[in-house]
Order: structure tokens, then C-alpha cells, then sequence
């Protein structure tokens, strides 16, 4: 018996290849978009978050602005997607970060900044700047007196 395979395979192919290249131009669509809202989305920090520079020792050993310091039992350091990071992999790293300080003077909290979310300027590095100057939450911006 025969068939007509032959004949059917090129417009087959062709129109294989115009929807899978259809359907890439499609999800390239939605992907570049969600991607860059991604990437602008503004992360909420609290009000009693400094700024400084984290230099990760083997943990909880950190340098914290040149100074010896250490995270706390419960601390969690957020990496540039907001994401929960190893300790392992931040050893030997340095970044600038905002960061809380418990009630025993140990670092809590820590967010490894985006060059975006550095560019906000100013924010306190000290207790006493944040004290002194205030905060617009929903703008996430700190303003001098």
C-alpha cells in the first residue's frame, strides 16, 4: 500500500517549525518582560536596617565595616534575588549590605544589594544616623533633617 508521506512531510515540517518558532517568539515575550520587573522589583527593608560592608568568614565569623563581629543563630543573609544563601558559598566574599542587629548585638538579618538598591543614598550605616534622620517606608528612602 501506498502512502503519500512524501508529500506531506515538507508542509509538515514547515509548519512544525513555524509554530515552535512561533511559540519561542511568544515565550521570549513574556519571559524579557517578567524578567526585568524581576529585576526592578523593590525589596521591602525595616526601618532599623543599616548599611555597611560584609566581609564572610567561616561562619558566624564575619568582618562587619572593618570590624570583627558575628551572625546570629537565626540569622538569614538574602542574596541578590532574594533568595536564602548558603554560608558555605559566601565564605571569603565581600558585599555591601543592609543588615539588623539583634538584642545581643549579633547581625540577624542581612540583604546582599543590588548596584540599583546601592544607588539609594542615603541610608544610615549607624543606631544614631537612623535615629536622627527619617524614613519613608513606602518609598523605601531615607531623608537627613
Amino acid at each position: 500500500m501506498q502512502r503519500c508521506a512524501d508529500r506531506a512531510a515538507p508542509s509538515a515540517g514547515v509548519s512544525r517549525r513555524f509554530l515552535l518558532s512561533s511559540l519561542s517568539a511568544a515565550c521570549l515575550a513574556v519571559a524579557l518582560p517578567a524578567r526585568a520587573q524581576m529585576q526592578a522589583q523593590l525589596r521591602r527593608f525595616p526601618r532599623t536596617a543599616l548599611r555597611g560592608e560584609i566581609a564572610f568568614g567561616g561562619w558566624p565569623q564575619i568582618a562587619l565595616n572593618g570590624q570583627a563581629a558575628q551572625l546570629s543563630p537565626g540569622s538569614r543573609v538574602r542574596d541578590l534575588r532574594n533568595m536564602v544563601a548558603l554560608p558555605g558559598a559566601l565564605e571569603g566574599n565581600k558585599y555591601v549590605v543592609n543588615f539588623t542587629i539583634d538584642s545581643m548585638g549579633l547581625v540577624h538579618e542581612v540583604w546582599i544589594l543590588r548596584p540599583d538598591e546601592i544607588a539609594m543614598q542615603p541610608w544610615p550605616r549607624t543606631p544614631a544616623e537612623a535615629q536622627a534622620w527619617s524614613f519613608d517606608e513606602s518609598a523605601q528612602a531615607w531623608s537627613k533633617p
